[in-house]
């Protein structure tokens, strides 16, 4: 049986964005798993339009601009999900990121996480996450 949850993105003004769902075939994961899975989603989605100039995920791929609701390539490009990975894992590390499960902070990540259809997943960014 697999399961559904809910993603946003929220900023420390208490903006708050969807950022859209994930699937997942247990109700068991890890916070790596979690962000693995919303990055590589995030950079497949990306990488399978047709014009390439905006990406709107977590973690701002390098040579673009920040707008409103994401950023802009300077020329559009395919992006690599491992290295906007690494970045985010880093950050998560770094408490540049903070990930709220059902608004409990969640501290590790390999920390294992029980999901259900009403969770919901909050990635607070403290600074500016730039990658890939």
């Amino acid at each position: 049986m697999s399961i559904t949850i809910a993603i946003r993105d929220e900023t420390t003004s208490g903006d708050i964005r969807d950022a859209g769902t994930l699937e997942f075939e247990s109700e068991r994961t890890t916070v790596r798993e979690l962000i693995r899975s919303r990055v590589y989603q995030e950079v497949k989605d990306h990488n399978t339009k047709r014009n390439q100039t905006h990406f709107g995920g977590l973690v701002q791929p390098t040579d673009t601009e920040r707008e409103l609701n994401g950023y802009r390539f300077k020329q559009p490009r395919q992006l690599d999900w491992k290295r906007q990975f690494d970045v985010a894992l880093k950050a998560f590390d770094e408490n540049q990121i903070l990930l709220l499960v059902n608004d409990r902070q969640v501290e590790a990540l390999d920390e294992e996480i029980v999901l259900a259809k009403e969770t919901v997943v909050s990635f607070l960014r403290l600074i500016p996450l730039v990658g890939g």
